[in-house]
């Protein structure tokens, strides 16, 4: 009877692990905290989200006295881990992913450098008069999950290659907001706790050169250094990457260590098991502390840097970044926000950053990196495939609106600003889903017929 009923509950939470697991899911969740998020901001319970949204919290440890909203305690914070996992995705790819090859990375490189110049620039000339030119980054960035949720859609279709081309671009186009955060978009800086924050990244380091594994370690640190950066005026959100930067990349023991550490915990698991069949695992001290030293050595024979960018992804992507859409994507839908999306250099700025912007700049980049000879594309990838990719790359949702909550103070300018985001985002989203459906369907047949 308890196998039967183990049976039927794992036929049940299978699906849903796969669901969970399944990288479109998280795309589907940010999309229904957007929507959740709008339909707070214009009903009944307007008052009360927005209420909760600007909730004051105060955070104080010694020296340092931090205040916040609710919602910049999201963006500040919990952000951060978002922040973490690109940082590790970033190391990793340079590492040993796509980047690693230099001819595919030049193109990567120049693609993302394009699909971030590009759209700055439109949006510095359509409001180079006005004192909005502040939000010149707000176009520059690439929601990856969005993006990369459009392309799961069109499944088998594309070439396996151009999954990686979008998620590599991505990647360095949310490193280079990061970087745009971090010079342009900080406070007036404090000197003392720019200088703890500095003896923070500077412990993070030794802690990598000494061999130091243990994740307590670097969290323990990491807040710190997220304190600290508060503190100076830095936005806090880059303590992530400064962290990811710090994570080891290499495992305690190799392979050859652990084939053998593992043989020898299964043998002599094996002889325990053949003298005392009577006897379970719960019942003997001794095969139950095999078992442990298993999963230990097969922990050690990996890399901090996999496993943790493996344990967090799924939490960011299915709550974090859901709640950040939850936070920061409500605004109040009247006639005078519409007007101000149609009239104002913020909005055609933002749009034409990234609707034209992105497309131009990443197609236009990667075109003269293939042409040149310095760089090339993923096996089975087009130009019409780039196009397409430079289409979703407009979908700039999380990343932009969070620069734009930084450049904005009048509540007025930021909710035009997450006006014209969300609408950019969702004709980027559909221009690039139906580009790639029926414009480049044919291409990766005719280049494998070619090959063959």
């Amino acid at each position: 009877m308890a196998s039967s009923l183990e049976r039927h509950t794992e036929a049940i939470l299978s699906p849903m692990r796969r669901f969970v697991q399944d990288e479109a899911v998280s795309s589907i969740v940010l999309f229904v905290a957007t929507v959740a998020a709008l339909l707070l901001a214009n009903t009944r319970y307007a008052e009360t989200y927005f209420a909760v949204v600007e909730l004051p919290i105060r955070v104080a440890a010694g020296h340092l006295q931090l205040e916040f909203h609710l919602r910049s305690l999201v963006n500040e914070g919990l952000m951060t881990l978002f922040f973490l996992v690109i940082g590790l995705e970033i190391k990793r790819e340079l590492l040993v992913g796509e980047l690693r090859d230099s001819r595919l990375a030049f193109t990567v490189l120049a693609a993302a450098l394009g699909g971030m110049a590009a759209p700055a620039a439109i949006y510095f000339f359509a409001n180079r008069q006005e004192p909005t030119l502040v939000g010149w980054g707000i176009p520059m960035a690439t929601d990856t999950a969005f993006a990369l949720g459009m392309l799961l859609l069109l499944g088998h279709r594309m070439p396996a290659g151009l999954k990686a081309f979008l998620v590599a671009y991505a990647i360095i186009d949310d490193l280079g907001a990061m970087t745009v955060i971090a010079l342009f978009y900080s406070h007036s800086l404090g000197s003392g706790s720019l200088g703890a924050a500095g003896l923070c990244v500077l412990a993070l380091i030794i802690c990598n050169l000494a061999g130091l594994r243990h994740i307590s370690i670097y969290l323990l640190l990491g807040v710190l250094l997220w304190l600290e950066l508060v503190n100076a005026g830095v936005h806090g959100t880059l303590a992530g990457v400064l962290v990811a930067a710090a994570v080891p990349a290499r495992p305690k023991h190799g392979r050859r260590w652990f084939l053998r550490t593992a043989r020898q915990i299964t043998n002599h698991l094996e002889r325990l098991h053949d003298d005392r069949r009577d006897v379970g695992i719960l019942g003997d001290p001794e095969q139950h502390a095999a078992v442990e030293a298993a999963e230990q050595v097969s922990r050690l024979a990996a890399t901090p840097l996999r496993r943790w960018e493996r344990s967090l992804e799924r939490p960011v992507l299915l709550l974090v970044l859901p709640v950040f859409a939850l936070f920061n994507a409500g605004i109040h839908i009247d006639s005078g926000l519409l007007q101000a999306v149609v009239s104002s250099p913020v909005s055609w700025g933002i749009v034409a950053g990234l609707l034209l912007g992105k497309v131009t700049g990443i197609g236009l980049l990667s075109w003269l990196a293939v042409k040149s000879s310095l760089g090339r594309l993923p096996a089975g990838v087009g130009m019409r495939h780039v196009l397409g990719v430079g289409l979703l790359g407009g979908m700039g949702f999380t990343m932009s609106i969070f620069i734009a909550g930084l450049s904005f103070s009048s509540p007025e300018q930021l909710d035009t600003a997450k006006a014209a985001i969300l609408s950019a985002s969702a004709l980027a989203g559909i221009g690039g889903y139906l580009w790639l459906r029926f414009l480049t369907t044919a291409e990766p047949h005719a280049q494998l017929n070619k090959s063959l």
